[in-house]
């Protein structure tokens, strides 16, 4: 097992890029010049959005998928799922560049714990609390593995855009805080409840993680459902990253990093990022280092997905041989746990 952590030497990333030649997935250039999805792809974005209805579970899944315009495919499938009162519109940055780096971006939108209970009348904290319960926490990775076949369905229809172009054997899943729950629990976390035995929902089509900002309750009571947890993860958080309801306090976000063994594993902490700045403000004001860490968001998650679900050797020497960490320079630090092939 491998660790090392990185900072501190200075790099300003901003969001928005100069246009940079990209080579596609296909003819990868050697880990010396990868570029890390500092750029957007060589793909123009497209995008759908419909419902899709779960008859079993009496349950309606309003879905946005973002991918690429041009191309034969098959492309590799990341589900993304939203944080608390969030909806499938959000989270646009991440959807589009990852489908312009050649990725179907597919944003299901979860009823119960998404923008409705912004409605209720309810101030936003107790109407937030109210739906951070058991129902929401099992509904939700029942909707990514319904999503993820509902994918399987429509990839063989003919009418839908997509027909034919899902690599449904290189499916990651994602999400941010809520959201990121719900990626860990898909990926391979079994729930602990304290009445009742074990709730394993993990979907073994899954074969990458990227988790932003992960709720926890408690070392001691979270890690006992990670010691099965075989899925590589790019856990990112900040220095200030306490919960908006008061559910996590930032230095317990590393918690799901620090348990999971089987799999590699990777940390990036940004110095002073908050809760928000992942999924951007909706009531606040823009901070001055937002758009420095949304850019580096992107080239971690783009360079993980390409190391995980594309196979890419030059992706992953980016993250794990220094690259990554001298791009994050005093943004942040990079720690990351290396499992021995």
């Amino acid at each position: 097992m491998r660790r090392v952590a990185f900072g501190l030497v200075g790099l300003l990333l901003l969001l928005t890029y100069p246009a940079r030649a990209t080579s596609p997935a296909a003819q990868a250039p050697p880990a010396a010049t990868y570029l890390a999805a500092d750029a957007p792809g060589p793909c123009r974005v497209s995008e759908w959005a419909g419902e899709w209805r779960d008859a079993a579970r009496d349950r309606t899944i309003p879905v946005r998928i973002y991918y690429p315009a041009q191309g034969v495919g098959p492309f590799p499938v990341i589900v993304f799922s939203h944080g608390l009162g969030g909806s499938r519109d959000g989270y646009r940055y991440l959807g589009e560049r990852w489908a312009s780096r050649g990725y179907v971006s597919v944003h299901p939108q979860h009823p119960g714990s998404d923008r409705e209970l912004l409605k209720s009348g309810h101030p936003y904290l107790s109407a937030s609390l109210a739906a951070a319960n058991p129902k929401n926490a099992l509904d939700r990775p029942k909707d990514v593995s319904f999503v993820i076949d509902q994918l399987a369905k429509l990839n063989g229809q003919a009418g839908f855009p997509l027909k034919g172009k899902l690599d449904l054997s290189r499916i990651g899943v994602g999400g941010h805080s809520f959201g990121a729950y719900t990626a860990l629990a898909s990926a391979g976390r079994v729930l602990q409840p304290r009445v009742g035995g074990p709730i394993d929902l993990a979907d073994k089509r899954i074969k990458a993680c990227v988790a932003l900002s992960a709720p926890v309750k408690s070392k001691e009571r979270d890690c006992p459902g990670y010691a099965s947890f075989k899925v590589p993860c790019l856990h990112m958080t900040g220095t200030k990253d306490d919960s908006p309801i008061g559910e996590t306090p930032a230095a317990l976000r590393r918690v799901p990093y620090d348990c999971i063994s089987g799999a590699d594993q990777y940390l990036v902490t940004f110095e002073g990022g908050d809760h928000m700045v992942f999924s951007g403000r909706v009531v606040e004001r823009p901070r001055p280092n937002d758009a420095r860490f949304q850019g580096l968001v992107l080239v971690a998650t783009t360079a993980f997905w390409d190391a995980y679900l594309k196979g890419d050797p030059a992706a992953k020497a980016y993250l794990s041989g220094g690259a990554f960490g001298r791009l994050l320079a005093d943004a942040g630090a990079l720690e990351m746990k290396l499992t021995a092939r």
